[in-house]
């Protein structure tokens, strides 16, 4: 069988890249009732790319020789931002390397270990939410997972090295979210012009949060020469780690992967978060025994229901809807005899409707994951495979403490009963106008305990009196 690829729609590439850019979810899903499981598009973006949907095509793409599935590649659009020794961009022995390099913070014990700062800051940001007028909850979930990550990858506290990160990498993030911002910074228009073209904005954003990252090494650097014990965070095991060789990491592959870690371990939990609140709130039967579970379970502990709902929401709404393999050597993939060089996607945002692996794909069940584990193939919102997100245990943790915090503390509705719209930004899907809500008072338990403190403050009074 010849070279030929799969079909797909007989678009200009400005008018995918476009349709891409502002209807996502319309443009794959209309391409797949089309084209079937496996489809090529074309867009300015990242170019050609053959998408993927059925999870058969999906394992043999995860499993797959990572010496032709060169996932290092693919991510290749995302050097300018994270740098070219982060784990993402690496293939081959380089990767694995890295990637062993980067474990040891992500086990599930030293995980568990942050749950205490994922919780305060939780109450302490959630404490300040507005009350009785609507507001949109992604603003509020940046600030809370960003902190949550400035302090577990960086160990910094309150204060102004806290502040000037937060505020660094929030510009750079708000300028990558921008739909015109993206337009200008894709490939063929990465131009620079006397400072004031987008791209150069994008560069000098990028150059402050660099320096901050950079005197947070050498400050932790110049810790360790003067003996003061290391403290317990990313950063310090980082320092800490050695290759098979007993070499160290590099002040810049760790700037790399700190920037990684920061980048993928807030924007994309931040956004897990408006989704799994604007479905808990959608769907009174869900929420009303999401709140039982929590009344009566310690979140650091496992909660076999809303670890579902997290699922669930994930299977319908994976922030991150796409993973790709830059492919060496020509794959047979399905009926298709793929040429070398071009660019596979497993498109979880289509594999996760598939009726024959979810029955009423659409509909929002979370008991479809209760004593059960997800197909990997089936389900795969952080990846797959070799590659598969080293903060997946770390975000689906911290999601679990946030959710069950903001429950047991608040009752709030949606401002629109509706669903989300899904929308673009950046390269992950958010659901447009960030989830609005309305806070209608504490939770119910919340209630009791303030109840309860005030019948003693009142019989205490009485005593006294």
């Amino acid at each position: 069988m010849g070279m030929r690829l799969p079909p797909g729609p007989p678009l200009p590439k400005a008018v995918q890249t476009a349709l891409f850019l502002t209807r996502p979810v319309e443009f794959l899903d209309g391409c797949a009732r089309r084209y079937g499981d496996v489809f090529t598009v074309d867009t300015y973006l990242v170019g050609r790319e053959i998408e993927i949907a059925h999870p058969d095509l999906v394992r043999q793409i995860f499993t797959g020789d990572p010496d032709v599935m060169r996932a290092g590649e693919a991510n290749d659009i995302l050097r300018p931002l994270l740098g070219p020794r982060s784990v993402l961009l690496l293939d081959g022995a380089e990767h694995v390397r890295q990637r062993k390099l980067l474990l040891p913070p992500f086990h599930g014990e030293r995980v568990a270990a942050w749950g205490r700062i994922m919780r305060e800051v939780t109450e302490r940001i959630v404490d300040g939410w507005p009350r009785g007028k609507p507001f949109s909850l992604h603003p509020h979930m940046q600030r809370i997972t960003l902190e949550v990550i400035l302090r577990t990858v960086f160990g910094v506290d309150e204060g102004s090295q806290l502040s000037d990160l937060r505020d660094a990498l929030t510009t750079i993030l708000d300028r990558q979210s921008s739909a015109m911002t993206a337009i200008f910074t894709m490939p063929p228009l990465r131009k620079r012009f006397l400072g004031l073209t987008p791209w150069d904005g994008f560069l000098r954003d990028l150059a402050h949060a660099d320096s901050l990252i950079h005197r947070q090494i050498s400050r932790r650097r110049a810790e360790r020469q003067r003996g003061e014990p290391p403290r317990n965070d990313v950063l310090s095991m980082l320092l800490e780690a050695r290759d098979e060789e007993g070499r160290p990491m590099t002040d810049g592959e760790m700037r790399d992967e700190l920037v990684t870690l920061l980048v993928a371990g807030h924007e994309t939990t931040a956004t897990m978060l408006c989704w799994t609140l604007d479905f808990i709130l959608g769907d009174s039967r869900v929420e009303a025994k999401l709140r039982s579970e929590v009344e009566t379970s310690d979140p650091e502990r496992p909660m076999p229901y809303l670890d579902a709902v997290i699922k669930e929401v994930l299977r319908l709404r994976p922030v991150v809807p796409a993973v790709g393999r830059r492919i060496s050597k020509p794959v047979k993939l399905g009926r298709w005899e793929i040429p070398a060089g071009e660019l596979l996607v497993p498109v979880s945002f289509l594999t996760h409707r598939s009726p024959s692996v979810y029955p009423e794909p659409e509909s929002f069940k979370p008991e479809r994951f209760l004593d059960t584990k997800p197909d990997p193939y089936a389900w795969f919102p952080f990846g797959g495979g070799a590659r598969r997100c080293l903060g997946m245990t770390f975000s689906l943790y911290e999601l679990r403490i946030v959710l069950a915090t903001v429950l047991a503390r608040l009752e709030m509705r949606k401002r629109h009963p509706a669903p989300a719209e899904v929308s673009l930004r950046g390269f992950t899907l958010v659901p447009r106008g960030g989830t609005e809500v309305l806070v209608e008072g504490p939770a119910r338990r919340q209630r009791v305990v303030a109840a309860t403190d005030k019948g003693a403050n009142d019989s205490a009074s009485a005593t006294a009196q």
